[in-house]
């Protein structure tokens, strides 16, 4: 199968995305010291912290303070997660430059994540962007568990585009359809692109993917050969939502740029600079990551023959 060749958008959601679920909190310091290394790069947008209650997601406890001392650099958005008004408000007063909105196709999801029905989500949303129409962030809407719920099975695609809907009435200038479980397989994802680019464009979808199953490259490509090309990605392949169970973490994002490199895919992305990142996760978090590419090295990156062969060749010699 032949693949276009148009660039793809990487977006670093390890910050937020895969330290929420980390048992261990990472203290503040090292947080910014990650972010300020991810920010040079290449990354157009980081997903830095997740403006929830500290009792639901004390591994983020310290959200404003590390989104308050980053040191950002130009031509990066620095985005927060929001699930309500008070976290939108206090997330505008740190400098997030793009609030990420997130509501399930599932209701049951929704409750255990926003402890709210689907429909008490989209009025929170509607405070949201009334209060903050004269600060004018961008506005993302996701929609999570639209490839499928750990609680429900399977979510319809109308319904998941019908929020789609209700995000771009309010006024949203991004859209993330999100595997929050690692539910998705390549045809699904195909046909739900395809319907939601009709809707939305490929430079305002996101895909947001993890790896639960083993298919997270692989829904990346059919995505990308539907027309998508922007991706959610996380450092090592850290993360999961702690609201659900078994989802365990997001695609890898070093991973995913080496696959995009070896087909001729542009990322923008410092490969060999995400690397070098990626092999400090485990002692900042205190165990092993997902990520193979940090663990193998990139396909070009050959070693010398064993020195058995190298003596042979000598005594040919």
């Amino acid at each position: 199968m032949s693949y276009p060749s148009d660039p793809i958008l990487l977006q670093e959601v390890a910050p937020r995305d895969g330290l929420q679920i980390e048992p261990v909190f990472v203290p503040t310091a090292d947080k910014i010291a990650l972010i300020d290394r991810l920010s040079m790069l290449g990354f157009s947008r980081i997903e830095v912290t997740s403006f929830v209650s500290p009792r639901a997601v004390p591994a983020l406890a310290d959200a404003a303070e590390v989104l308050t001392r980053i040191r950002r650099a130009p031509g990066v958005l620095y985005v927060a997660l929001v699930p309500n008004l008070r976290g939108a408000m206090d997330a505008l007063r740190a400098g997030a430059d793009e609030l990420n909105m997130v509501m399930s196709a599932s209701d049951t999801h929704n409750r255990a994540n926003m402890r709210m029905t689907g429909d008490q989500s989209f009025s929170m949303f509607r405070d949201i962007v009334r209060e903050v129409e004269t600060n004018k962030p961008s506005l993302n809407g996701t929609v999570a568990t639209a490839f499928g719920c750990p609680f429900e099975g399977d979510q319809s695609e109308e319904k998941v585009l019908d929020i789609v809907r209700h995000y771009l009435d309010l006024g949203c200038d991004g859209i993330t359809l999100a595997d929050t479980t690692g539910m998705a397989d390549p045809r699904q994802v195909e046909r739900l692109v395809l319907k939601a680019l009709d809707l939305v464009g490929a430079n305002r979808l996101t895909l947001h993917f993890h790896n639960t199953r083993g298919l997270g490259l692989a829904n990346v490509l059919a995505a990308y050969s539907a027309g998508a090309r922007r991706f959610d990605a996380a450092l090592g392949g850290l993360g999961g939502c702690p609201f659900a169970p078994g989802a365990s973490g997001n695609i890898c994002t070093e991973d995913t740029a080496a696959m995009c490199e070896r087909m001729g895919i542009p990322t923008g992305l410092d490969l060999p600079g995400l690397l070098e990142v990626s092999r400090t996760l485990p002692a900042l978090i205190g165990h092993d990551v997902p990520g193979q590419t940090a663990k193998a090295g990139r396909v070009q990156d050959l070693h010398a023959p064993p020195a058995t062969l190298q003596s042979a060749s000598k005594r040919k010699g």
